[in-house]
């Protein structure tokens, strides 16, 4: 059996080296333009917690990829702030920003045309929060949902986890951001944004925009391992997540090894046959084809052979972006200078606003 996987493997591969200028050609295929809306702009961040998975990028970068063809400003932090919030390991935590930023650029951000920073380096981040933390009540934070979860997980959570919604609206306000993409699970965060937004204004007069949603298109992966969960970087199972570095061997074994059912039809069936729709929604995302598509695809295979045809469409549709992302990890000098260009532009953007924080505040 190990044979045929590497048999497998080593004909994909083969494939996937022949077509690999048409797949990037397709990667980075500019969308058609909307309409930018007058002033709009969006701001969206990832925490530096190791290699996005592929939950990451079907229902996150892939979307950012596309906004910047679609808005005129854009901008994408890894928000190192927030990711000490949990414990960390200082050189850790370095390389963790260097490797985000290689996996941002090898999935298709590009400098020229958003602004990709580390939020720790752009100083007016944890300004802004102070005084809106100020506009803030305890209540108001007690409620949200990750407060809730992640104290319960502890027994005890810090200030920082607590008060890290706030960070959060501050990021987006500091820029005078229209547009958020957000998960379903972050709009209680926004919402605490959009109504610091009125706040403030109702108190120093109109200057802040209420930040609209932009909720994703995207099914949630979910974990392979139970698709009750959502796939996770933290999952201790190792199995149970596809990262973005993963070889096309780690691919298919995980794929083969998800969990399904002992119905050998493959059918979409999210409440009855949460395992198998998992494998159908993730089928779908990776090769741009509809649920109902894929399923007909799949006619007349069992769930085995099928999980070989979702493992050939992830291997496709990933391999270019990991072969990238270990180009990128070896120019480390190149990471960090994308990273300073994106401070000088995103500080360029926020200084003047936090300028006019400070006299509007009183300050100055």
């Amino acid at each position: 059996m190990a044979l045929s996987v590497r048999r497998n493997v080593k004909r994909l591969l083969c494939f996937i080296q022949k077509n690999s200028l048409q797949k990037r050609l397709i990667c980075n295929e500019k969308l058609p333009r909307t309409k930018d809306p007058l002033g709009s702009r969006v701001f969206s961040g990832i925490q530096p917690t190791g290699v996005p998975h592929l939950g990451n990028y079907l229902g996150a970068l892939e979307s950012w990829v596309s906004m910047q063809n679609e808005y005129s400003s854009v901008l994408y932090s890894i928000v190192d702030l927030h990711s000490i919030t949990q414990p960390q390991d200082p050189q850790l935590l370095r390389n963790n920003i260097l490797d985000m930023a290689a996996s941002l650029l090898a999935c298709g951000i590009d400098p020229t045309r958003s602004i990709l920073f580390q939020q720790s380096v752009v100083s007016e981040h944890t300004e802004l929060s102070w005084i809106l933390g100020c506009l803030t009540s305890m209540p108001r934070l007690r409620h949200l949902p990750q407060w809730k979860m992640k104290s319960k997980q502890k027994s005890e959570g810090s200030v920082g986890l607590y008060t890290y919604p706030v960070l959060q609206a501050a990021d987006i306000l500091l820029y005078k951001s229209t547009h958020v993409p957000v998960g379903e699970d972050q709009i209680q965060h926004l919402e605490l944004a959009q109504d610091l937004a009125r706040i403030f204004n109702n108190k120093y007069g109109e200057f802040f925009p209420e930040p609209r949603a932009l909720l994703s298109s995207t099914r949630k992966i979910k974990s392979l391992r139970d698709p009750t969960s959502k796939m996770s970087k933290s999952d201790p199972q190792k199995l149970a997540t596809i990262f973005l570095t993963d070889t096309p061997e780690d691919i298919v074994f995980k794929i083969r090894r998800a969990v399904t059912d002992f119905t050998s039809e493959v059918t979409f069936d999210p409440e009855g046959r949460p395992g198998v729709a998992n494998l159908v929604s993730l089928h779908a995302a990776v090769s741009g084809q509809t649920v109902e598509h894929v399923v007909s695809l799949a006619r007349g295979l069992d769930t085995g052979k099928y999980k070989n045809l979702v493992a050939e469409a992830v291997v496709q549709r990933l391999e270019p972006i990991r072969l990238e992302i270990q180009r990128l990890r070896e120019d480390r000098g190149h990471l960090k200078s994308v990273l300073v260009e994106g401070e000088a532009k995103a500080r360029s953007l926020a200084s003047p606003v936090m300028k006019e924080v400070r006299k509007l505040v009183g300050f100055s």
